[in-house]
């Protein structure tokens, strides 16, 4: 009896155990505001935003949008984007002036980029924190030694770096989307709808599993998007699909206080890796395929 009753009591903890086990957390992050792909016909930069708006609200999910500010120049009208944005309470940060990928310009022209953008940062977010850079097409540079100057000037202005372990390319899902909604192709564009549901679920399960096989638990993952007409589209359906998923939502500053993110808070530390998948490789540890066929999207509704 004594011996069924210690099992039972093992049982029980380890479920307990299981049980207490925190959920994983994403923070969501946005580039490219105000103006990211083409807008199929009728929408808006304007309407675009408040739609991804009213699906954080709804979620009770912070958003951290990143900006760049020559979108301001050619198409004046999503302006007004930026200030809904911050008048709904999410931050915003530094996604260079014009998007420039940095081995196209020397170290310096590219911090420029970044300084280029900080007079608009500074007047959207006042006393609030936006000193956090997104580097376009997540790029670091082709050498090393630029990676080293740009972090250097980074740590010297305070910045840190807005990482990337969650994405599924959304960004390429916005271009079918305008071509199908053209020619109205409602089945197109339901075909679009499942492929992007379904890659986000595989991608989060990837990163998962990347993050387990290095730290055997869940890291805090940043989710990567982009302020595009398809993104605000599925954005109630998305974070539901995450929800259901067990994850939670939380700011990027809090994500990005997990340890595994130092050497981007402090980019003036000695490198290190950045992403799960270099992670993995630093370790001798393989890779997991990615789970997106993103060429795919650009034969639908061609």
């Amino acid at each position: 009896m004594r011996a069924l009753l210690l099992a039972a009591f093992v049982l029980a903890a380890a479920g307990s155990a299981r049980a207490a086990a925190p959920a994983p957390i994403i923070a969501l992050t946005f580039d490219d505001l105000p103006a990211h792909g083409p807008m199929p016909p009728g929408e808006t930069r304007v309407g675009i935003t408040q739609a991804l708006l009213a699906a954080f609200a709804e979620a009770k999910a912070p958003a951290f949008g990143f900006i760049n500010g020559v979108q301001t120049l050619r198409e004046p009208a999503s302006a007004p984007a930026l200030k809904l944005w911050r008048d709904a309470g999410q931050p915003l940060g530094n996604h260079t002036w014009s998007h420039p990928n940095i081995a196209s310009l020397s170290a310096a022209d590219f911090t420029a980029e970044i300084a280029g953008n900080e007079a608009m940062l500074q007047a959207l977010m006042g006393d609030e924190d936006w000193r956090w850079l997104r580097y376009p097409f997540l790029s670091e540079g082709e050498t090393p030694a630029k990676r080293a100057e740009v972090r250097a000037w980074l740590a010297a202005h305070h910045y840190r770096i807005a990482s990337v372990t969650m994405s599924f390319g959304d960004y390429a899902f916005n271009d079918p989307y305008a071509r199908c909604m053209a020619k109205g192709d409602q089945a197109a564009v339901a075909d679009l709808e499942q492929r992007f549901l379904d890659g986000a679920a595989a991608t989060a399960d990837r990163a998962r599993a990347m993050s387990k096989a290095l730290y055997g638990r869940d890291i805090s993952y940043v989710l990567l998007m982009h302020a595009g007409a398809f993104d605000a589209r599925m954005a109630p359906r998305l974070l539901a699909l995450y929800r259901a998923r067990g994850f939670g939502f939380t700011t990027l500053p809090q994500a990005e206080a997990d340890p595994f993110y130092r050497t981007d808070v402090e980019p003036g530390l000695p490198p290190a890796p950045t992403t799960l998948e270099d992670a993995l490789r630093a370790k001798g540890l393989a890779v997991p395929a990615d789970p997106v066929d993103l060429a795919a999207l650009d034969r639908i509704c061609r």
